[in-house]
């Protein structure tokens, strides 16, 4: 997050050390598995629990005290009634796999849970789920199975 937050710092002030800081950004991005643009509005207490595969679009606004987990894409809807990026609220959850995607507003103090994917506006106080797992009698295992002896 510092080198994050200098990148932003210089973005208009030196475009020699915004340079260095940006190409030290990337280099920490392909390092540790994230993607988050310089461009994206992070307010303080942002923390990120595991590593790895988090996508986050440049244009996003996260507020203050925001913690993901592992697996997340804050993404971009380019049709239907949501064309655009999210803004999540203070004080969010963000569980791991979970994807929030076009211009919808997460509220403040809202956790999202594991895997859900949502594509609507979450007002403040609510938690969001991922349906019940299904599960059906029928072996599909040998579609998925590479290199097995049988």
């Amino acid at each position: 997050m510092t080198i994050f937050r200098l990148t932003q710092y210089f973005r208009k002030r030196s475009k020699s050390l915004f340079y260095f800081f940006f190409l030290w950004l990337r280099h920490l991005k392909v390092k540790y598995g994230f993607d988050i643009s310089y461009r994206t509005q992070i307010g303080k207490g942002f923390y990120i629990g595991h590593f790895g595969n988090v996508v986050i679009h440049g244009d996003t606004v996260i507020g203050d005290n925001c913690n993901i987990s592992q697996g997340i894409t804050f993404g971009v809807s380019n049709a239907g009634a949501t064309i655009g990026v999210p803004k999540i609220g203070n004080n969010v959850f963000i569980g791991p796999g979970a994807c929030v995607f076009g211009s919808i507003t997460i509220g403040n103090h809202v956790t999202i849970g594991a895997n859900a994917v949502v594509t609507n506006d979450i007002p403040d106080f609510h938690t969001v789920l991922s349906p019940k797992v299904s599960i059906i009698n029928k072996d599909l295992s040998s579609f998925y199975i590479h290199n097995s002896d049988t």
